[in-house]
């Protein structure tokens, strides 16, 4: 028992050096992190073998698939309990001959997109590119093309930062139980049976325990992981982003190895607080989640988001966010001073859902004439503006129609731009009544403006809406910067 608690003091001091060694990693980012900020909207892509499935397994809709997984398309194979053996024949069926790298990037930044994230390996531990330590990769399939060194030119081709998704401590492939049983124990936890999703019982959501691979938790990471991380960052020199994601089961230390990884390679490269314990550098606090500045606590963050239900491509999902709620989620989170990076699920054969490509369409409309409001821009004192306030969500929730009263606010130097979604003959900024106005100016409107400031607030004559724009953006010059 002495040599054990011994062993755990040493560790631990082991670990304390390592995570000032991450504070000081962390904090020569510091311009990354400005530059991440500043980028403000994204494409998340979701692709890989699942997507040849959509949704469906021998017939049946995942959603009618009787199990506590996730229902979105990618986690197909956990909630049907696919065995290895048989998902791995998907690889003779993947050959998207209708993907073009070229088509992807230019839709997104005529989106007003400005960074991509792809996933080069998601929890099946697929790899969409073409890895020297795995054969369960691009390489294997009739296509054999690398896909991710594709979208990666045609970024740096057109300026479109690039990162990549990584699914570091779930492999359904090769990560034996994903480290369930050691987590367990190392930590003392009861192992849940079932899986508890309601007490206060780890999950085991995630973990392959319905066919796990024979090798070992550790064969996994110092044979394939962490090799396929130094891989990609070696091969993309010019990554910006590394996605790592679900880091449920791993230790802290190893948490930290996955961050050292990455920064042993390229400092630049910025880390999501996925890597585990805390260890990331920029937050996420949630999927289809806009939270409230007090929770994202003073740091950068993003906000993952879906055209759907689904991050994977699902056939039968056709409840898609119209180009007026993705306009506010866009809008609500930058005035809150997070990104938005709105996620697209390709089909198998490489083509991308007709809804996405006509919705991206109508967001570049809107992002063309009113992205100066978004790009660059950080929160101002206060976020948003309305006569109402639903109390059911954190804050004001979407609705099918705001009212003409309802604004968001961004700033940037002396400049603070209030952005509505809805538009009517005048508009009356109640928060502008007590500022030192100099000018204001309407996005898009080359001529001047009619405005003027009363006890009331900023009250502007809008002219007409030739172009039928969803909302406008208004840019109010103060005395001060700020």
């Amino acid at each position: 028992m002495k040599k054990f608690t011994l062993f755990l003091i040493l560790a631990s001091l082991v670990f304390t050096s390592s995570a000032q060694t991450w504070e000081q990693m962390n904090a020569s980012k510091k311009e990354a992190m400005e530059h991440f900020n500043e980028d403000k909207f994204g494409m998340f892509i979701h692709w890989g073998l699942y997507s040849i499935l959509g949704g469906m397994y021998k017939g049946q809709k995942i959603d009618d698939i009787k199990s506590p997984d996730p229902g979105v398309a990618e986690w197909i194979q956990a909630r049907a309990r696919i065995s290895r053996e048989e998902y791995s024949k998907l690889v003779d069926q993947f050959n998207p001959v209708k993907f073009d790298a070229e088509e992807y990037v230019l839709l997104l930044k005529n989106a007003g997109m400005k960074y991509l994230v792809i996933t080069s390996k998601h929890h099946d531990g697929f790899a969409l590119f073409d890895s020297e330590h795995s054969t369960f990769d691009i390489g294997s399939t009739p296509f054999k093309r690398d896909i991710i060194q594709e979208l990666y030119d045609a970024c740096q081709k057109h300026n479109i930062d690039f990162g990549v998704y990584y699914s570091h401590n779930i492999d359904w492939n090769d990560a034996n139980d994903c480290n369930i049983k050691n987590y367990l124990d190392y930590t003392g936890e009861v192992w849940p049976e079932p899986a508890d999703f309601k007490g206060k019982k780890r999950r085991t959501m995630g973990a392959n325990l319905w066919d796990p691979s024979p090798n070992t938790f550790d064969d996994y990471l110092y044979n394939k992981a962490f090799p396929q991380v130094r891989e990609l960052l070696t091969k993309f020199p010019n990554i910006k982003f590394m996605w790592y994601d679900f880091a449920h089961f791993l230790t802290k230390y190893q948490s930290f190895q996955f961050y050292k990884t990455v920064y042993d390679i390229n400092p630049n490269v910025i880390v999501t607080d996925r890597v585990g314990h805390g260890l990331g550098d920029y937050k996420i606090p949630g999927d289809n989640k806009i939270p409230t500045v007090e929770e994202m606590e003073g740091k950068p963050w993003e906000t993952v988001g879906t055209f759907n239900h689904s991050w994977g491509y699902k056939e039968y999902d056709n409840d898609w966010k119209s180009p007026y709620e993705l306009i506010y989620w866009l809008t609500a989170i930058a005035s809150r001073g997070g990104n938005y990076m709105l996620n697209i699920g390709p089909k198998g054969d490489g083509s991308i859902p007709a809804q996405n490509i006509e919705n991206l369409k109508a967001l570049g409309k809107w992002t063309s004439v009113n992205g100066k409001a978004i790009y660059g821009t950080h929160k101002w004192k206060i976020n948003q503006e309305s006569a109402e306030i639903d109390k059911n969500e954190k804050g004001y929730g979407f609705k099918e129609k705001f009212a003409a009263s309802d604004f968001w606010f961004t700033a940037k130097g002396d400049k603070v731009y209030a952005i509505a979604l809805e538009r009517g003959k005048t508009a009356l900024i109640k928060s502008f009544a007590n500022e030192d106005i100099k000018d204001v100016k309407l996005l898009g409107y080359d001529k001047k403006l009619k405005w003027k400031q009363t006890d009331d607030g900023l009250s502007i004559v809008l002219p007409k809406n030739k172009d039928n724009q969803i909302g406008f953006a208004v840019e109010v010059t103060l005395s001060n910067s700020l």
